[in-house]
């Protein structure tokens, strides 16, 4: 049986053993901290030890793998829609411009602009491994537990672990119709032309979708019979307690953060200008 992207694993890791607000915590800091500076120095540190995080995390790259090519092609089409609308957006942040070769029309590739593609895509690859292992390492029901336990209403808490646990159902799902489709003459395979697959894709999605309203209809009785919502309070089956490492771990972001935030004032601009 092939395995679902995006779908928790249980493994013994660092990682792994952090609770789920923790790690949400940590997420929030680093996409700040990727978010708020453009110096290259701070973007090309944060690339390196999110890389260093998911060898730690032992997560399969094959796991994630469709949505990073997903994500690094969405990359691709960022860059190319920046640089045709806004051709000089690295001349106007750099207050210098070093032409390389002209293109057509009012368009001309200058050093300038390419720095500042640069910046977008290490923004990028910051941000992409510690977002998915977040989202493969972490047990749902366990990061439910701990965000009721840092006093996130556990109604909104079980909502979001149902949303989690859902990803790896569809995809199951998909991939159940797309056989049975198959199965009945409908080529979805690599033999037939894109234009074809995407015209017999609709026969998956229609009975994908019925089926997902279905799936959440007996989801939401289930909940009603058993009288969800209508206490205070819950008890978790999966919930951890706070130990050192977490701590640990977000005094670890936390000074990333602060620290990111000195060097980019220091600097008097959120970009790092080597052109001057």
């Amino acid at each position: 049986m092939n395995e679902a992207f995006l779908e928790y694993r249980e493994l013994e890791s660092p990682i792994h053993n952090l609770t789920g607000a923790t790690k949400l915590i940590c997420l929030i800091l680093w996409s700040l901290t990727s978010m708020l500076t453009y110096n290259t120095f701070v973007l090309a540190f944060l690339v390196i030890f999110s890389i260093m995080i998911f060898k730690i995390s032992k997560v399969k790259f094959k796991q994630i793998s469709f949505v990073f090519y997903f994500i690094v092609v969405f990359l691709i089409i960022n860059n190319i829609a920046i640089f045709i609308f806004s051709p000089y957006e690295g001349v106007a942040i750099y207050k210098s411009r070093t032409d390389l070769f002209h293109i057509v029309g009012p368009y001309t590739v200058t050093s300038q602009q390419l720095f500042y593609h640069l910046n977008i895509t290490l923004k990028y690859f910051s941000i992409i491994p510690i977002a998915l292992v977040f989202m493969v390492a972490t047990n749902p029901s366990e990061f439910a537990a701990s965000l009721n336990k840092i006093g996130v209403n556990y109604k909104i808490a079980y909502s979001v672990s149902i949303a989690l646990r859902y990803i790896p159902d569809i995809q199951n799902e998909y991939r159940d119709i797309s056989f049975s489709q198959q199965a009945r003459g409908i080529d979805m395979s690599k033999k037939a032309k894109l234009t074809q697959r995407i015209k017999n894709s609709t026969s998956i999605l229609m009975p994908l979708i019925f089926s997902s309203l279905d799936r959440i209809e007996v989801i939401s009785s289930a909940m009603e019979l058993r009288s969800f919502g209508n206490m205070k309070k819950r008890t978790w089956y999966s919930e951890k307690k706070f130990r050192s490492r977490d701590y640990f771990a977000m005094i670890v972001m936390l000074l990333i953060f602060m620290v990111s935030i000195i060097i980019t004032i220091k600097n008097g601009n959120r970009f790092y200008n080597p052109f001057i």
